[in-house]
């Protein structure tokens, strides 16, 4: 990874010199325009696509590569990434049960970040429980038509296009008859309305189809299918893209020491005692990934995984307001946005419900437990 540190080094200056530490969940608004450069950039030196194999176009690195990848960027001070959903999301989906065809029409844009995607799963009355999902598409002739409304859809109003989990077969219910499609996001059929967070900004959105088109051969995998499909997704997207995500939880860690050092609190053994807790937090966090990374076969490890983040991110939201004592409470002054830790103390009130509430994540491991024990 020297190669990648002296990259950085060369690259994150200049006009890229104001995106260190920028973007990331809760500050998705900041540097847009220059953080999709940034991403292009990073495409055109083939940072992009590390872990894929090298027969579809990627460096076919290990994870203990990747995992350096992501400390090297963090160390860096790297942005918070645009292209991931494509990149660690949809791209991993594609090589494990898309065509040939399929990677060679979307995994190039994606290394190149021509491409932009977002994730087209919660709806107003399926969040956590995916299986109720009721958008709906039917095929006619050679394209299908979408019909539904997805919710809680990040960077949406930025993406090209859209991986969507919808109802393909009359009358089926729970997992039966969805497909997994990939919709153009660009067209007259689809509308985005951005949903106003506690922090004042909008990365999540409300997206709508009617009668939204994609090509008849833009389906991962079979018709009805799509359960198979979207649970993959859901293991690629607790697998290392959580690592790029530890990137932010390790920056805003920094940042927490660094005001409870300048407010002299690192002298009380009270505060220091709180401060090492989320220190250890964090390497936990790093060590799940890790083990969620090297298990074979579907586990509870990504349950697991979301039971320690989600928790312990929101405990430092809370860290992060307590550090500042009386003034945490204050706007700066003009225009009174938001500072970096009351952004992250709103924005981790949701950390426990999206991405599959914490909730449900206790039901998996739970089911998992049990059915393991019944069959003993």
């Amino acid at each position: 990874m020297e190669e990648f540190r002296e990259w950085l080094a060369a690259n994150l200056t200049g006009e890229f010199a104001a995106l260190a530490g920028t973007g990331g969940p809760g500050r998705e608004h900041e540097n847009v325009e220059l953080r999709v450069r940034w991403e292009k950039a990073l495409g055109a030196a083939g940072w992009i696509g590390l872990g894929w194999p090298t027969t579809h176009g990627g460096a076919g690195a290990d994870v203990a590569t990747q995992v350096a990848f992501f400390e090297e960027y963090a160390r860096a001070g790297g942005p918070g990434r645009l292209s991931h959903i494509g990149e660690y999301l949809l791209a991993p989906t594609l090589i494990a049960y898309g065509t040939p065809e399929q990677c060679e029409r979307f995994l190039p844009p994606i290394a190149r970040a021509e491409e932009l995607w977002c994730q087209g799963y919660s709806e107003p009355g399926a969040g956590s429980d995916l299986a109720a999902v009721q958008t709906r598409a039917t095929l006619d002739g050679d394209v299908w038509r979408v019909t539904g409304q997805k919710v809680w859809t990040s960077l949406a109003h930025l993406a090209d296009w859209c991986f969507v989990l919808c109802r393909t077969e009359p009358g089926s219910t729970r997992h039966r008859g969805l497909s997994y499609l990939l919709v153009p996001m660009r067209q007259p059929g689809v509308s985005v309305r951005p949903i106003v967070q506690l922090t004042g900004t909008s990365e999540f959105n409300e997206v709508f189809f009617d009668g939204a088109v994609t090509e008849a051969g833009n389906i991962v995998g079979a018709p009805g299918d799509g359960w198979r499909v979207a649970t993959g997704t859901l293991a690629f997207e607790r697998g290392i893209a959580t690592l790029g995500q530890q990137i932010g939880f390790a920056r805003e860690l920094d940042e927490i020491v660094a005001v409870a050092r300048d407010r002299g609190l690192l002298d009380d053994p009270l505060w220091t005692d709180r401060i090492v807790d989320a220190w250890v937090g964090l390497q936990t966090l790093r060590h799940q990934a890790l083990r969620t990374l090297s298990a074979t076969g579907p586990g509870i490890e990504p349950s697991v995984a979301k039971l320690l983040w989600a928790p312990w991110h929101q405990r430092l939201g809370e860290l992060a307001m307590d550090v500042q004592g009386a003034a945490a409470t204050l706007a700066e002054g003009e225009p009174y946005e938001l500072s970096a830790a009351q952004r992250l103390f709103l924005f981790t009130r949701a950390d426990t419900i999206y991405g599959g509430s914490n909730e449900v994540q206790r039901n998996i491991v739970a089911n998992h437990v049990l059915g393991r024990v019944g069959r003993g």
